[in-house]
């Protein structure tokens, strides 16, 4: 997003230069039970990137019963440096696939900083969706938000909001309310994703915004049960897994019902934040062929497509 220091970028007003703005793994979809049982967002195991850039087209992934088991031929064994394997309580799924073979849903996210995106070029590099600022604190509104969004929705891509949080202004039940007024809404017409929350570094002081950890939980509490109490949809939480670890204590509180986007710019996702298994977005990179950050969704097209219906 907009604010993260020596790593992910810092998204806030201050690096927009006005009053404030989000990275690992592979994909595999779930069965229907278990994409009913994660919430409807299409995926019940982890991100391994670095397999999908190591692994030749031998390698095969089985999902079997409550595991699978990532197998490799021996000369790129020492290219992985990661192998999940990921207990799923679902209906056993038995499926073998070539991972390069598999589609994996780009994305991007931008904000005030990309103005004049030109749509079409956006679709042609395959991007499949999109988020995009809406809101920051509880008084600044992306002058760019409506042109972004609109493009976006004119060219056929998935698209949805994002805030900017600053818990050191306000509750976050107001800012939800901010949120979604404008901007921030959902429905579930096949083509708006769940609204996110960007929750990181501070750009503008301390960086846990002055609260304490249980604060932090309490604020991030009431920002998601307002919003889903609105489209009854949970927030997208976008963090990154230090400061979660550092501002939250690592709280595992809303690993079963918010949806996780992590940001690290790495070739592999290493440890996510406490509770979660796996998580449904991924910022990898803060630039690339199109504009603002690049980000995958952890599943499908279809998906994809399930997250935006709110199945």
């Amino acid at each position: 997003m907009d604010c993260l220091p020596a790593g992910p970028k810092q998204r806030g007003l201050a690096a927009h230069g006005s009053a404030v703005s989000r990275p690992e793994s592979s994909f595999w979809p779930a069965s229907e039970a278990a994409v009913r049982e994660s919430g409807g967002y299409g995926i019940t195991r982890p991100f391994v990137l670095s397999a999908i850039k190591a692994v030749s087209t031998k390698s095969e992934i089985r999902a079997a019963t409550h595991s699978f088991t990532i197998r490799f031929n021996m000369k790129w064994l020492s290219a992985l440096a990661l192998a999940a394997v990921v207990s799923v309580q679902a209906s056993p799924v038995a499926e073998t696939r070539d991972l390069q073979k598999r589609a994996l849903p780009k994305g991007m996210d931008v904000s005030g900083w990309q103005p004049g995106i030109n749509w079409n070029t956006v679709k042609a590099n395959g991007i499949e969706f999109a988020y995009i600022k809406a809101t920051e604190g509880t008084t600044y509104t992306n002058p760019e938000f409506s042109s972004q969004y609109v493009g976006a929705t004119n060219i056929g891509i998935i698209r949805g909001g994002y805030h900017f949080a600053r818990p050191d202004v306000s509750s976050g039940a107001t800012q939800a309310n901010f949120f979604l007024a404008h901007g921030g809404g959902w429905s579930a017409d096949g083509r708006t994703l769940p609204g996110a929350l960007d929750i990181e570094y501070n750009p503008y002081g301390a960086t846990c915004f002055g609260l304490s950890a249980a604060s932090m939980v309490n604020w991030i509490r009431d920002f998601s049960n307002t919003y889903h109490a609105a489209t009854t949809r949970y927030p997208i939480i976008y963090s990154t897994t230090d400061w979660w670890k550092t501002c939250t204590g690592n709280s595992a509180a809303f690993a079963s019902t918010n949806p996780l986007w992590i940001a690290r710019y790495s070739s592999a996702i290493g440890t996510l934040p406490a509770g979660w298994a796996f998580t449904t977005f991924w910022q990898y990179a803060d630039s690339g062929a199109v504009p603002g950050d690049q980000d995958y969704f952890n599943g499908d097209s279809a998906g994809l497509k399930r997250m935006a219906l709110g199945h």
